[in-house]
């Protein structure tokens, strides 16, 4: 990746950023704290990867990408909105009543969401599905899906895990936002996960580990796992809950509160000077 596209990615995700701070914020509900650890990875799906057309929805070619973890809805919004799927003053009225765009994706009435989401497990077991068919149908597409390591405590996930290789869905690739926190707190004093590369390579999976916020990095594992033949891959991302606003990273209370007014001028006054560094 050459430094130009670099910077228009980070300046995707740093929008996406400050859209995701003002969605929550106006509604007064949501989930800061993962939706900012995600949003680097789909800045760069959104942002250069997926090969979807807003205008051709239907493209039985086109990628698919499922938020397996739909509570970081915002998330996808801004990385949905910034690609044109819908005006950037739809965030603007998130959680409302009437509004499109609800706490959770709905495949039904917002443009560019695949598959509805929130129940967690049922995301990668619906993604898992999109693959199998698309090596039934003999189609050239890929599927790509965000899971929350959380999300890991549920059993269906690793139903779909062992589903994925078993059916040696190379067209899959799975990552895993590891920012180590979860609602009640640290992963490893809710539920240990103990090492999730060394499980998910014993469920048959290829694993690749990064930093989640390095746009390098993410490049480099998507782009291994497309040489990746008879195996699904998991790129294990290691991210910062509230990446971006310095109150939020890496605090547990973040992962479903929104921010005051004090706070949102800070958070939004810190996303600004990101934005206007990148810019120049």
């Amino acid at each position: 990746m050459d430094k130009v596209t670099e910077k228009r990615l980070k300046l995707y995700a740093a929008r996406m950023r400050k859209m995701i701070i003002e969605g929550i914020y106006q509604a007064q509900s949501g989930h800061p704290g993962g939706s900012l650890s995600c949003t680097d990875i789909l800045a760069y799906l959104y942002g250069k990867k997926i090969k979807v057309d807003p205008d051709h929805m239907d493209d039985p070619d086109r990628d698919r990408f499922v938020l397996s973890k739909g509570h970081c809805a915002p998330a996808l919004y801004s990385a949905l909105s910034l690609r044109g799927f819908f005006p950037a003053e739809e965030m603007e009225h998130l959680r409302a009543c009437g509004a499109m765009l609800q706490g959770h994706p709905c495949m039904t009435h917002i443009p560019g969401v695949e598959m509805s989401t929130g129940s967690l497990g049922q995301g990668i077991a619906t993604a898992v599905g999109m693959a199998m068919m698309g090596k039934l149908d003999k189609r050239d597409y890929r599927v790509y899906s965000v899971l929350g390591d959380g999300e890991l405590d549920e059993g269906e996930v690793w139903e779909a895990f062992m589903a994925a290789a078993h059916y040696k869905l190379d067209n899959l690739t799975a990552f895993i936002d590891n920012n180590g926190l979860q609602i009640d707190g640290a992963n490893d004093t809710v539920m240990s996960l103990g090492s999730i590369p060394a499980k998910l390579t014993a469920f048959g999976w290829h694993v690749i580990e990064i930093d989640g916020h390095d746009m390098q990095q993410i490049e480099a594992a998507v782009s291994e796992a497309e040489t990746v033949k008879g195996q699904p891959t998991a790129i294990v991302a290691r991210t910062h809950k509230g990446m971006g606003v310095s109150f939020m990273m890496d605090q547990a209370s973040w992962h479903g509160a929104a921010p005051k007014p004090d706070q949102y001028e800070t958070a939004m006054t810190e996303l600004d000077a990101a934005i206007a560094a990148l810019e120049v």
